[in-house]
């Protein structure tokens, strides 16, 4: 007897790798969000949340009166930071056959929203959340009610499967493996469940891993079963506070409950069906003891154009730097001046944390003509850094290359566009070359609305992003609403090629109208603007941090 359990591991873990899955795989982490409006009202405190908590599945309850594009924003940004969005729904009564109807209407509002959807947009699956034990009359005609609950779900996973690629899954209680179904009484409901199911998420509503009622005992059966139907088995856990407080992490936090679930995959990793764990829920979670925050490193840039300015204002600069928290600074060379004019500069920028990126561009630079200027920064950089000592080297080449101020541009963009793709690829190609070297450039943000030619679904901006080891986007407006409006899309797209972004505003006067430039409003207003952007884009990874234009205007701004 006591070989049993071995011959059936094996078996299990024979039978998980023809299912498609095996032990190794990642992990999901998941919370549900049972109020949709939250996301409307909380989107990027709830994306922020998601990240730090490594949450890479959300279960979305969905109002289905509400329209397709309330939506699409939330999952397409979900999406873009490796969060799939599955909707979830249900109520006790659609347990019974009198509310089937009811209970297939989210997955015809599913199906037909994934149509209207783009990739990014979609919604990868449909969760029940279904507990007719709470109907009084459970206990007083249980068989009836079990059966109705049967019927339903078999019409909902044969409704989900017309759709192969949604994820079916249902939520169910865990002493549901002590219940057997009507006129199979060899057979559990939460056995019969787990068939019908791609994934079923028990509801192991208790504080503590050990003991016979600890979470580990309480799933034990449903992995095991899962295991042999090759299916996929999420542990569910509660932030709710409630009377029974062993049910629930809400007094012990967040801290504790991360602690325990940790030991979960090397507890239950003999188990190919156990598949991630769940909270429940988003809102009581966030509520609960907060985690400290991790605070991320990000660039405060600025631009120095005058090369001259190296020699005569190099104590200046630096403090300044010091004084307005700048540790990035793109500097404009003049490769006229000998190598020894940098080295005491970049060395004191670096010892006082910060980066320098040796700068040049011209519109010219774009076109195919030029691009033997562009190779000749690109030599002089790399024969610095050879010839200095590593704290004064450059950390990298930016590029300011904006063609469309040249009548070329209107007489012939595509054109234009082409020259600037093959110059790009040569300074890139030539940048990386034998060493480390970063190759960034400057990037107008509105040009996420030029295609490259020849391919009209792929923006420019894109394109450049793919590129370049950071681009930094010219957000030029004077509200944060609208520099993000600007920025927002293109940094969902450099995350999810694990790309880099800076955003630079300005501070020079500007002649092309009101709200370019925060010359009219000073750089108090500035200062407050930059931080409301960074507190909206700090849910992107991909957000670097901001870049103010330029040295010369802003020391000179007013307050």
């Amino acid at each position: 007897m006591k070989a049993a359990p071995i011959y059936l591991s094996a078996l299990c873990l024979t039978l998980g790798f023809l299912f498609g899955f095996s032990p190794a795989e990642k992990k999901s982490k998941a919370t549900w969000i049972w109020q949709s409006e939250m996301i409307g009202d909380e989107k990027r405190e709830i994306l922020a949340f998601c990240q730090e908590n490594e949450i890479n599945l959300i279960y979305l309850r969905i109002e289905m009166n509400k329209p397709f594009d309330y939506y699409q924003a939330f999952i397409r940004e979900a999406s873009a930071l490796g969060i799939e969005v599955h909707a979830v729904a249900g109520h006790p009564a659609w347990a019974l056959a009198s509310n089937e109807k009811r209970m297939l209407n989210i997955v015809k509002w599913v199906k037909a929203y994934n149509l209207e959807a783009t990739d990014q947009e979609r919604i990868r699956g449909i969760q029940l959340d279904i507990e007719p034990y709470l109907l009084p009359f459970w206990d007083t005609d249980r068989e009836r009610v079990l059966r109705e609950w049967q019927a339903n779900m078999q019409a909902f996973a044969r409704e989900v499967k017309r759709q192969p690629d949604l994820v079916a899954s249902a939520a169910i209680a865990f002493w549901l493996d002590d219940i057997s179904m009507p006129d199979q009484k060899d057979v559990f409901v939460s056995e019969w469940m787990i068939e019908q199911f791609d994934t079923v998420c028990i509801m192991a509503y208790r504080d503590t891993l050990a003991g016979n009622n600890g979470i580990l005992a309480l799933v034990e059966d449903e992995l095991r079963e899962a295991d042999k139907l090759g299916k996929r088995v999420m542990v569910a856990v509660n932030m709710k506070k409630l009377s029974d407080d062993h049910a629930s992490f809400a007094e012990e936090g967040a801290a504790e409950m991360n602690r325990q679930l940790a030991l979960l995959p090397e507890k239950l990793g003999d188990h190919p069906s156990f598949s991630g764990v769940a909270i429940h829920d988003y809102r009581h979670w966030k509520e609960a003891a907060p985690l400290e925050p991790v605070p991320k490193a990000r660039y405060r840039g600025t631009y120095i154009w005058r090369a001259e300015l190296i020699g005569t204002e190099q104590a200046e600069i630096l403090a300044f730097a010091k004084q307005n928290g700048v540790n990035l600074l793109y500097v404009r060379l003049d490769l006229e001046r000998p190598p020894s004019y940098y080295r005491d500069f970049v060395r004191q920028a670096k010892a006082a944390g910060i980066e320098v990126h040796a700068m040049g561009g011209h519109p010219i630079w774009a076109l195919a003509e030029s691009k033997g200027k562009i190779m000749k920064l690109v030599n002089w950089v790399k024969a610095y850094n050879r010839s200095v000592s590593e704290d004064e080297q450059f950390h990298g080449i930016h590029l300011d290359i904006e063609p469309y101020v040249m009548p070329v541009w209107r007489e012939d963009k595509d054109e234009v566009l082409r020259q600037w793709m093959g110059n790009m690829e040569a300074f890139v190609e030539e940048t990386k070359r034998d060493g480390e070297l970063e190759a960034s450039v400057d990037l107008a943000a509105w040009l996420d609305h030029t295609p490259v030619p020849g391919q009209p679904d792929l923006p420019f901006s894109h394109w450049m992003i793919q590129q370049l080891d950071h681009t930094t986007l010219m957000a030029f407006r004077d509200s944060a609403d609208r520099i993000v409006g600007l920025v927002e899309q293109q940094l969902a797209y450099a995350q999810s090629i694990q790309k880099n972004i800076v955003v630079a505003v300005e501070t020079k006067e500007s002649h092309e109208g009101s709200g370019i430039s925060f010359y009219e409003e000073g750089m108090t207003e500035m200062e407050r603007q930059l931080k409301q952007v960074t507190k909206s884009l700090a849910p992107y990874e991909s957000y670097m941090g901001h870049a103010i234009h330029a040295y010369d205007y802003w020391k000179n701004g007013k307050e």
